[in-house]
């Protein structure tokens, strides 16, 4: 089945009595996607974490949007090939879009390891509104902390299309922060996270 756009389908968008800067003002600070991007086990999900928790502690709206956590329910019906990961990414890409236009601040934690997957989230939200977090870390590292045996499984050929042994990945080649979780502690790491949203005057606390 060919599939149609929005206005072939006779789809309108329907703008409401509030805009996104209305929200914003609402919540003090602007909407934005805060996207971490890392092989499994580098450390985002819990940086992702204390990051909320410290964005909460200063009256900011958030939500945390993890990898596995989406898979149990939106994206519960893709796989791990190109194709289902593509999806998997756009599915999430919309969903935060509509966060950041409630003006909450979605903070993300996903492989998400294609390049070109990662710029339409920036091109959809606006670079002003995105900021790409690369956790990086070793792969040795990384498969030490793995408590779900995730990359001894693959290096045994019982997973495929697993990211960073049996699938690449792609670091991002301008992100707004490097963190090296292998060097420094997830708390540290939200710290510099937050450090750089008030520069870009995301947050103003």
């Amino acid at each position: 089945m060919d599939k149609k756009t929005p206005k072939e389908n006779n789809l309108t968008w329907y703008d409401g009595y509030l805009t996104r800067e209305d929200r914003e003002r609402l919540h003090g600070h602007k909407g934005a996607v805060i996207w971490f991007t890392g092989l499994s086990a580098s450390g985002k999900s819990t940086i992702a974490r204390h990051l909320e928790k410290l964005l909460y502690d200063q009256g900011c709206s958030t939500y945390v949007f993890d990898g596995d956590n989406v898979r149990h329910g939106l994206c519960a019906d893709l796989g791990f090939s190109v194709e289902d990961r593509k999806e998997n990414i756009r599915r999430i890409a919309e969903m935060t879009n509509l966060y950041v236009d409630a003006g909450i601040l979605a903070i993300t934690a996903f492989i998400s390891p294609y390049r070109k997957d990662r710029d339409r989230i920036r091109e959809l939200v606006g670079k002003e509104r995105y900021l790409e977090i690369y956790v990086e870390c070793p792969v040795d590292v990384c498969a030490a902390r793995d408590e779900k045996g995730l990359y001894a499984k693959a290096r045994e050929g019982k997973i495929a299309h697993f990211t960073g042994i049996s699938a690449p990945y792609e670091p991002p080649e301008h992100p707004d922060l490097v963190l090296r979780s292998d060097q420094e502690d997830a708390l540290t790491a939200a710290g510099r996270v937050y450090e750089v949203m008030k520069a870009r005057r995301i947050v103003l606390m």
